[in-house]
């Protein structure tokens, strides 16, 4: 495994393909109706640049990483992942395990989800000519992945306050309420959670707190800025930890999270790390990229320069 990832580290920037002329659009027709007509209206404007598209539409869940693990590109064919950040993360799963295509093909996203985490990291806006622009112009780089267990994730994992309210969401009121669905279900684990503690295990050492996130990326849930340091081409994750219990402090860390305040509190410590192992109760979930992935205890870690993603070609 380590041969395995010094290689990767050490790979050059993959090309784009050739004069795309193709997109392999893996997306889930189920989305909302508004969500329906921005794919509808990026499509288009792709195919009126002389792009052709062919459509892999998902049934359910898990089809996404299937789409993408069985995916074959010819010469100028680009691979597309059209929704949020969970069907994002199942596109790289799926890439991950495909060696003939994931590590040497760019991928490129259409923000369709909830948060769009990615599109925010790498600076990527939603209107038709920033989309467009992207696609036709933008440049491959390679980015870090984090990993725990045998599932990868882009942006981030959890545990504790956060991923007891992904866990509480379900997927029908996710598509009615979009980001109102996590605060109702945050209101809910309020009146009833009863904030355990955890353990953030790095190089032997037990950090605990009432909550940890391990992230990739500077933002949370959308463009909330949580890791100002933090970058998917870094060599390192960034350990984000919730130290306080309770209601107040839960209602303090959301609060500064919502002004941009977050790394100024004194009781949210930020680490860096490569691995860790993270516990807490046996069983509690584990989220990633928004969407439960595991239960504790779990093994972190980072994979270096492993994914090939599209960036926009203009300066964040």
């Amino acid at each position: 495994m380590k041969e395995l990832y010094a290689s990767l580290e050490t790979s050059p920037e993959p090309p784009l393909p050739s004069e795309v002329k193709r997109l392999l659009v893996i997306h889930n027709p189920i989305a909302g109706r508004r969500r329906r007509h921005r794919y509808a209206a990026y499509l288009e404007a792709l195919r009126a640049h002389g792009l052709l598209l062919e459509e892999l539409p998902t049934t359910c869940r898990g089809d996404a990483e299937r789409q993408a693990r069985d995916i074959a590109c010819g010469p100028g064919d680009m691979i597309v992942a059209a929704g949020g950040d969970g069907t994002i993360n199942e596109v790289v799963n799926g890439l991950m395990h495909n060696r003939q295509v994931g590590r040497d093909r760019p991928l490129a996203i259409l923000p369709l989800g909830t948060a769009n985490v990615l599109a925010a990291e790498i600076g990527l806006r939603r209107d038709l000519d920033s989309i467009v622009d992207y696609i036709t112009k933008g440049r491959p780089r390679r980015i870090a992945l984090g990993r725990v267990g045998e599932r990868y994730f882009i942006t981030m994992a959890g545990v504790g306050f956060d991923a007891h309210v992904v866990a509480a969401v379900d997927e029908m009121l996710k598509r009615r309420l979009g980001k109102l669905a996590y605060v109702t279900r945050l209101l809910q684990q309020l009146r009833t959670y009863d904030f355990p503690t955890y353990q953030a295990i790095i190089e032997g050492r037990n950090f605990p707190a009432s909550s940890i996130i391990v992230t990739n990326g500077r933002f949370y849930a959308g463009r909330l800025l949580l890791a100002p340091e933090a970058s998917l081409e870094e060599e390192a994750l960034k350990v984000v930890l919730f130290q306080r219990k309770g209601v107040w402090h839960a209602l303090k860390y959301a609060a500064a999270l919502l002004f941009g305040l977050l790394p100024r509190l004194s009781d949210v410590r930020q680490l860096s790390a490569q691995r860790l192992r993270l516990e807490g109760p046996p069983g509690d979930p584990l989220q990633a990229d928004g969407d439960l992935v595991g239960q504790l205890p779990a093994n972190v870690e980072l994979v270096p320069a492993a994914l090939p993603l599209l960036m926009p070609h203009a300066p964040r």
